[in-house]
């Protein structure tokens, strides 16, 4: 889970993680989220240096049972990443990766991609996807502009995803994407592309709207409204 994100357009100073929702940080919803699943056997928490002590004594503190490290982030997510694959245990053939800026996941969220990679990589037709990630359609107009921000025509929005994560891939696949990455000097924005330039399909599987990531106040203010709705639905009969 990288975490060593600062929240700059967030309006905040420090780690992004830290900023709290609902009273709690953003950095607990998320690996609460996490911990839910079925599957997840163990989860490894990427800091900010400055805040990995103090990451770790907050999750220590929350009596959380499947974490089982917190390391010290890179200077991109990638090295984060990367930073976080190195202090995986062994064992575990398929490896998530959750940005804890996504608090709201959905339950379940690791189960169903789980499902999902396993049911394509069993089928008959065509390559094994190496992993899954979730999207969302995009719903805006869309307009490719030129370096004078002049009109070069609209993108056809049917063929586009807005991707999230958590993300799923097979962990031998996504290790080797990674080493790959640092011999070539390649640095990607997330785990797809990275196992796309290794040579393996990744499959698009839909998402949920409401796993937004927390950016802006704008996005904090709209998490807050979400996870109010699902604890008053959680308190119905």
């Amino acid at each position: 889970m990288p975490a060593a994100g600062v929240g700059r357009r967030l309006g905040t100073h420090g780690a992004k993680a830290l900023v709290r929702l609902a009273g709690r940080p953003l950095l607990v919803h998320a690996v609460a989220a996490m911990e839910a699943n079925r599957c997840v056997a163990a989860v490894v928490v990427v800091a900010h240096p400055d805040t990995r002590e103090a990451c770790a004594k907050l999750l220590a503190d929350e009596g959380f049972a499947k974490v089982v490290a917190v390391v010290a982030g890179g200077t991109t997510r990638q090295a984060s990443v990367a930073a976080g694959l190195a202090a995986l245990p062994p064992g575990p053939a398929f490896v998530a990766v959750h940005d804890a800026a996504r608090p709201l996941p959905g339950p379940g969220a690791v189960d169903r991609l789980l499902e999902l990679l396993q049911a394509a990589r069993a089928g008959t037709g065509g390559d094994r996807p190496a992993g899954v990630v979730p999207g969302v359609p995009v719903v805006d107009t869309v307009r490719r502009v030129d370096a004078g921000e002049r009109s070069r025509g609209i993108v056809d929005r049917d063929q586009l995803r807005a991707i999230q994560t958590p993300q799923l891939f097979l962990r031998g696949a996504l290790e080797a994407a990674h080493r790959r990455a640092s011999l070539d000097g390649v640095d990607a924005t997330d785990e797809a592309a990275l196992v796309e330039l290794a040579g393996h399909p990744v499959q698009v599987v839909p998402g949920s709207p409401e796993n937004l990531k927390v950016t802006t106040a704008l996005d904090l203010a709209v998490a807050e409204a979400l996870l109010a709705r699902r604890e008053r639905e959680a308190g119905q009969p």
